[in-house]
């Protein structure tokens, strides 16, 4: 699946708009985004009498860069979106992402030797729902005493980050909607990527080592594969935010993560063959000051236990330019929560292609019907929570994101009323090809809240998973895109038919009767050839024709395969048949299947258990021999199709 074309935003075309203006001398206004208070605030002017001012009037030779673009161009102002500042500063340290939030930059830019171009227009891209959105703006700004209220660059002739917040303001319907965001968005909204939270509290990282390293291989891998990160101290109170502690760190405050390293420590050939690294991580305070005043901080004696040529390598720097240097103990000692937004790269031509994407769009739509109901809230509502719309993969390690689709109505502070949402994951039969009915093995599942987006990064062993979007109350409606990234191709389909349809074939060849789930949990006792050796045993479940298989467990001779099939039949009183065997590996690559025996089960449909423990038989003219071994199997048939 290709990435979906850029649509964009009120009907307003770039090109278009700019060629227009260029005819007619004129620079461009906008009127969806007016140089009014209302681009402002939600409830009147908070800062005083403010000025929209153009960059031309504001300097002599504006630029949307000079000298290139970095995370040290950033400062906050007059508005508590550090998150958004945190944002941009991991953005501009990778090329290939700035360059699609800000498109045509070379165009884009002011030419002095051909001011005839300049029209007063400019625009920006941003991930929205599942697509690039391309947003329209004019370049007059807000200011009070002929400075920049809100974001600004250290240069005051460069405009790139002051341009990029007002079409993020245009996007959220004002710039007052920026005070008070959340990082995570602001990482997915530039990149389409898929925002990880961290609670570094919750997970123990600064009293658990090995929890911590695992994190911060984690980390490492999160940036190494460029993905962008960023990190806060939670303030718990209003006199908290943006409190300053003792070691320079500030509360309440989004810092972006500019670089993760393993530093080796010694000097010479001593720094070499010694195995001693530190696992060290840099960061950025978008105020561009204030620093950690901690062990390896920017003056600190613990830089000489490393080497001129590490440090040069390291990039260290002994300036209050707001980018500092920490131990990850340390910062996990400090900090309370971690972004990790990874960049999801699915090109087949890529030779760092990490994962496989799998995009779903669905609603969750309230109807009387409770077969098409699709708005059943979360587990605790037993009688509709499987009427919500259900998603089948298969896989292994798991990225699981859910978006809500943000609603265009925002309540008297301003803010969008977002939907309680999560998700829950169940293991079901490896051949279900239509919704379920009935609870099954729930195996993960999200937390639920209120925000944008819910994610969850899941190890499931190999088998096939139904994910369940809801809301946490049912009835409640909206739209939700549900991401699903894995190594391999997942086969993520929503199911949406509740039972096998009825055909033009059904009179000629027959319509099920009855279902029937078998769970195959176990055997004891298995016994090959070669007596005393381990198996690799598998089973396989057979019934009229339609066949499921397990996974090969390996090295053992008491499987638990707990594996389950689902079977519509058409003559329930056909037999169920059930076969173990092994793969057997010999020399040279050759792989044989050897036969470790046999059952047949019958099951009528009373929609109760049966549970069976039987001795493996032979087959063939030996079908009545016993072999070593038993399985045990759970049966369960009903009449009705849409009972399991």
């Amino acid at each position: 699946m290709g990435p979906p074309e850029d649509t964009d935003t009120e009907g307003q075309h770039y090109s278009s708009l700019k060629k227009r203006c260029l005819q007619r001398g004129m620079l461009f206004e906008d009127p969806c985004f007016p140089a009014i208070d209302e681009s402002l605030f939600y409830h009147g002017n908070r800062i005083g009498r403010v000025h929209w001012k153009r960059p031309q009037e504001l300097c002599d030779d504006p630029h949307l860069f000079v000298d290139g673009i970095s995370a040290h161009d950033l400062h906050q102002g007059q508005l508590g979106n550090c998150w958004f500042v945190a944002a941009c500063s991991s953005l501009a340290s990778r090329e290939s992402l700035w360059q699609k939030v800000i498109p045509d930059w070379k165009e884009q830019e002011w030419d002095p030797e051909k001011p005839e171009t300049y029209a007063g227009i400019f625009h920006f891209r941003f991930w929205r729902f599942g697509e690039w959105v391309d947003v329209v703006i004019d370049d007059r700004l807000p200011t009070v005493d002929n400075q920049l209220v809100y974001c600004h660059s250290n240069d005051s002739n460069e405009f790139w980050s002051a341009l990029v917040e007002k079409a993020y303001a245009k996007v959220y319907g004002c710039y007052e909607a920026l005070d008070g965001g959340n990082t995570a968005d602001a990482l997915v909204d530039f990149t389409g990527g898929v925002s990880e939270p961290v609670d570094l509290v919750e997970g123990q990282f600064a009293q658990d080592e090995v929890a911590r390293n695992q994190l911060f291989e984690r980390v490492l891998k999160v940036h190494n594969r460029d993905g962008l990160i960023s990190c806060s101290i939670r303030a718990t109170t209003v006199e908290d935010m943006e409190a300053r502690l003792d070691c320079g760190l500030v509360k309440g405050h989004a810092y972006a993560v500019t670089d993760v390293r393993k530093a080796r420590l010694g000097h010479g050939l001593l720094a070499f063959f010694k195995s001693e690294k530190l696992n060290m991580i840099r960061m950025r305070n978008p105020w561009g000051e204030k620093e950690w005043s901690g062990p390896w901080s920017d003056s600190s004696e613990e830089w000489n236990k490393v080497s001129k040529s590490e440090r040069e390598k390291l990039g260290v720097t002994v300036e209050d330019d707001g980018e500092f240097w920490m131990n990850f103990d340390d910062f996990c000692q400090y900090f309370t929560d971690l972004v990790l937004c990874r960049l999801i790269n699915t090109s087949y031509l890529s030779i760092h292609k990490t994962w496989e994407e799998e995009v779903m769009r669905g609603s969750w739509v309230k109807r009387d019907d409770a077969l098409r109901n699709r708005a059943g809230g979360c587990i605790n509502h037993k009688v509709t929570f499987l009427q919500n719309p259900q998603v089948k993969t298969v896989e292994d390690e798991v990225l699981i994101c859910l978006q809500q689709k943000e609603r265009c109505g925002r309540n008297k502070e301003g803010k969008g009323e977002n939907l309680a949402i999560g998700f829950d994951i169940h293991r079901v039969e490896l051949n279900r090809k239509y919704r379920m009915h009935s609870t099954q093995n729930k195996v993960g599942g999200s937390i639920y809240i209120n925000s944008r987006c819910v994610f969850l990064r899941k190890e499931l062993k190999e088998g096939r998973y139904i994910i369940i979007p809801t809301t946490f109350d049912p009835g409640q409606q909206g739209e939700f895109l549900l991401r699903v990234f894995t190594d391999v191709p997942s086969d993520c389909k929503e199911l949406t038919l509740d039972e096998p349809p009825q055909t033009c074939w059904t009179g000629m060849c027959g319509y099920p009767q009855v279902v029937t789930q078998v769970h195959v949990l176990g055997a004891e006792g298995l016994q090959g050839p070669d007596s005393n050796g381990a198996l690799n045993p598998y089973v396989v479940i057979t019934c009229e024709g339609e066949k499921v298989r397990s996974p090969v467990h390996k090295d053992t001779r008491c499987p638990d395969f707990d594996v389950k099939g689902l079977f519509y039949r058409k003559k329930p009183k056909d037999g169920i048949h059930i076969e173990v065997s092994e793969f057997v590996i010999f020399s040279k690559n050759v792989i044989v299947d050897s036969f470790l025996g046999q059952m047949t089960l019958t099951s009528d449909p009373s929609g109760r258990q049966e549970h069976h423990t039987v001795h493996l038989r032979d087959r063939g003219s030996r079908q009545g021999n016993d072999l070593p071994g038993t399985l045990t199997v759970r049966l369960i048939t009903c009449n009705e199709l849409t009972s399991i």
